[in-house]
Parts: structure tokens; sequence; C-alpha cells
């Protein structure tokens, strides 16, 4: 998304996103990931938080949770809950693309709902890549596109390819230039 929703539209998809919580936690959804203690994480698009604390659980102190969004009052949100549920791994990154951290520090981006808004998801593809280490994850879902546009979506200039589909998600392995003698 190139763009933040209108704080009222933000407001509404947060209410939201608690009444699906409720009927189907978000856990069920990171159960299928394989976040085990002391992963880096990058909750790319992390809106509300919805996958913040489970996260935050499943990479226990040891472990560190990156929450990114372009929208302010998503952030607020998500350092409202860190502070609320005392989850000192939890860093927020205001921004669109650029996530600032370095290259090959992240274990596993969660790119949840979020890529059919994307208006250069290329550019995002190549931002993810570059910051998720070698054997690094991309853990992909999005309800408003079909398993066919995912993967042509993510395999756009080769950087991803498919490992698995689970119930709930698409995990994605990055690819690694390798090299030849």
């Amino acid at each position: 998304m190139d763009t933040p929703l209108p704080d009222m539209a933000f407001r509404i998809m947060s209410l939201m996103f608690k009444v699906r919580d409720l009927f189907s936690p978000r856990i069920n959804v990171l159960e299928e990931v394989g976040i085990e203690p002391g992963f880096q994480v990058l909750d790319y698009g992390c809106g509300p938080g919805s996958y913040i604390e489970g996260v935050s659980k499943l990479v226990g102190d040891s472990g560190k949770v990156y929450a990114l969004d372009i929208h302010p009052l998503a952030i607020r949100k998500v350092k409202n809950l860190a502070s609320r549920r005392r989850l000192a791994n939890v860093e927020t990154i205001l921004s669109a693309c650029d996530i600032g951290l370095p290259d090959k520090s992240i274990d596993v981006v969660l790119l949840y709902d979020i890529f059919h808004h994307l208006g250069q998801p290329g550019d995002v593809l190549h931002e993810l890549h570059r910051v998720l280490k070698d054997d690094g994850i991309l853990s992909f879902s999005d309800h408003h596109m079909k398993d066919s546009e995912i993967s042509s979506g993510m395999v756009v200039g080769n950087l991803f390819s498919p490992s698995r589909r689970g119930r709930k998600t698409h995990t994605f392995v990055k690819n690694v230039p390798s090299i030849t003698s």
C-alpha cells in the first residue's frame, strides 16, 4: 500500500480484525510458520497488531519482533499493545518500503493480507529479500488473492521460490545466487 488508509477506515478494519481474531485466533496461523525461540521476525504491514503478541511469545526473550506499517495509527496500536502486555521484544517501524534493518538479519517475514494493496510489490519483495537471512522464510497469506495469483506474484524477479502450502499460509524460501568456481 503506497498511502495509508484514512483513519476511519483503519479503525473499522481494526475492529473487524478483533472480531475475526475472536473466532479464529492468529496463533492458529502462526503455528504453520515454524517460528522458534531466538528468531528475528518481521511482520510487514502489521496493521493493528493481530499477530504481534503470538509472535512475541514464540520468539521469547532472546528473539525480536519488528512490526512495520505505513499507518501511524497501526504503529501507535502496536506500541500500546506491547506496553500493556509488557512485550519487551517488540519494535515498531513506520515505513512503506524501506525497512531500515541490516542485510540478512531476519529469520521469518510475515506478509499477511497486504500484498494485494501494494502499488510496487517488486520493490517490497526486493527489500524483504535483502533483510531475510539466506535460510529464512517468507510466510504469505492474502485471502484477497487466488493461489495462482499468489504464486505468480511472489516469484517476480526470481527472488523467492515456493516451499510448501499450509492450510492458511504459503511458505516461500529465499533464492540465493549460487557461486560457481
